[in-house]
């Protein structure tokens, strides 16, 4: 876990989707090592996960079990989250599902259903803490995308082209409520080795053939991700926003 310090957000109330597992576990960690009131969403049950960080870190997240594709469910956890820690400052959009598909074998279900978890969700929960950012003078908006459409990768299309319409939304928000102090970035993660990649997907080959495209010889884990995140959500970045941070170890070159 990094040891940087970003005092602003020492009591922040965080949102944070998809947080009790994988990159959004080390997320929520990272946020309560700073001192931040940090609740999560999650479809399966991470009660146990919240009870561990609150042993660890003298500061429990509090953990609202959610299917972030029910957006009422969604708002009421937002908006329950505001309540018990006060207007949410910070929202990490980290929930996903990049589930391996072939183009001509899907169905307008499956679409609907990933687009629901990849981006339509990304949005309303932008929508539904936006008032209160506005009220409380500003905050930060971070939603995850992924370097895969930057690459052009196959093999998830519907996934890469809601990753691609997070990049969008996130600068026409950015726009639309710079104004009032809410910042909006999208943070682009490279092929981070979580539990889940190891298990389902990394083959030997596949790892080999990444790792030949990284400037930085060494795959990234979750960890690799907090820094960053927590730099987008602190008052460190308060010049950026509506950009896209890449943070994938040197495999696509920006700019």
């Amino acid at each position: 876990m990094t040891d940087y310090r970003f005092t602003d957000l020492d009591g922040a109330s965080v949102f944070i989707t998809g947080g009790g597992s994988g990159i959004g576990a080390s997320l929520t960690e990272g946020f309560l090592a700073q001192g931040a009131r940090v609740a999560f969403v999650q479809r399966s049950d991470a009660s146990g996960f919240a009870e561990e960080m609150g042993d660890k870190h003298g500061n429990k997240p509090l953990f609202l079990q959610c299917d972030i594709t029910d957006i009422p469910r969604l708002k009421a956890c937002i908006g329950e989250a505001a309540e018990a820690h006060g207007p949410i400052t910070a929202l990490v959009n980290n929930a996903a599902n990049d589930k391996r598909h072939k183009a001509l074998e899907i169905d307008e279900e499956f679409w609907d259903w990933a687009q629901d978890i990849n981006l339509k969700a990304y949005f309303f929960a932008c929508q539904a803490v936006a008032p209160g950012m506005i009220a409380a003078g500003g905050g930060s908006i971070i939603n995850f995308s992924s370097i895969s459409y930057m690459m052009g990768n196959a093999g998830y299309v519907s996934y890469t082209t809601a990753n691609s319409g997070i990049n969008g939304m996130t600068r026409s928000l950015a726009r639309e409520w710079g104004p009032d102090g809410v910042r909006v970035n999208a943070l682009m993660p490279g092929w981070v080795l979580t539990d889940k990649q190891l298990e389902m997907w990394a083959t030997e080959d596949d790892l080999a053939a990444h790792m030949s495209r990284m400037c930085l010889k060494e795959h990234l884990k979750p960890d690799d991700i907090v820094a960053p995140c927590l730099f987008l959500a602190s008052s460190a970045s308060r010049a950026m926003t509506g950009q896209a941070l890449v943070v994938d170890g040197g495999v696509v070159v920006t700019g």
